[in-house]
């Protein structure tokens, strides 16, 4: 049976690591195929034109084939656009790719999460501040809403009742959207939710999910990384606890 290659396939490496002497294993992200495990035969050769180009957060296109599990990339482009992130926006940046590698299953296409992620790493590579959390919120709601694990927004989960639009409401990992408590350190009100909803419903959400966003950060925040550190199963994600530890320094 022939073997099924890949070309000019828009990607981005979210991990590498060595194979051998000379080799590298890529866990890439791609728009049409979802992740993707690819061998770069050569990479570590100083003469290999994949050498200083296979770098996380930097927009590429590929081509590669086989029929196993990891199949062999024939071919690497850099696309430009933006240098590298640096600083806060770096670690940022390895963030996104631990939840992708953590939540996306392998050969499990997501072309407008890809979207979403490709203009998040284009505000990581300009901004910082308040834009970069707004644009780290946008991508986690939106990734946590194409993979199925994100509740209605303009509604409680367990009854199905509207949102009183003064009521404060908060997100809980078993329990979805419910009426906040006394004790709960971070709600929004159910104006803001379903604000929060529409955004993400929106034809273009990344630019309408990032402006509301920017308005409930803090309090949107705390919610979802609890909702995300449950479904990826670990009570710290490794770039937050490097994040935490760099700052403690």
């Amino acid at each position: 049976m022939a073997t099924k290659r890949i070309s000019d396939e828009p990607a981005y490496v979210l991990h590498r690591y060595d194979w051998s002497e000379s080799s590298l294993i890529l866990d890439v992200f791609t728009r049409h195929h979802g992740r993707v495990a690819l061998v770069a035969k050569g990479a570590k050769r100083p003469s290999s034109s994949f050498r200083p180009i296979l770098l996380p957060l930097q927009p590429l296109q590929v081509s590669f084939g086989g029929d196993t599990e990891i199949r062999t990339l024939k071919g690497a482009e850099w696309m430009g656009g933006h240098v590298m992130p640096t600083g806060d926006a770096l670690l940022s940046g390895y963030y996104l790719n631990e939840l992708l590698l953590r939540l996306l299953a392998r050969d499990d296409p997501h072309p407008r999460l890809f979207d979403v992620y490709a203009a998040v790493v284009q505000v990581l590579a300009s901004e910082h501040g308040e834009a970069l959390q707004s644009a780290l919120r946008t991508f986690e709601l939106l990734l946590l809403r194409e993979i199925g694990l994100l509740p209605a927004l303009d509604a409680q989960t367990m009854t199905l009742a509207s949102l009183d639009a003064s009521e404060r409401y908060t997100l809980v990992p078993e329990g979805g959207l419910r009426q906040a408590h006394d004790d709960d350190r971070a709600s929004l009100s159910g104006t803001q939710w379903m604000l929060l909803q529409r955004a993400v419903d929106d034809a273009a959400p990344f630019t309408t999910t990032l402006r509301a966003c920017s308005e409930v950060m803090s309090e949107l925040k705390a919610q979802l990384r609890t909702l995300l550190h449950y479904h990826c199963g670990v009570s710290n994600l490794r770039t937050r606890q490097m994040m935490m530890d760099l700052q403690n320094l």
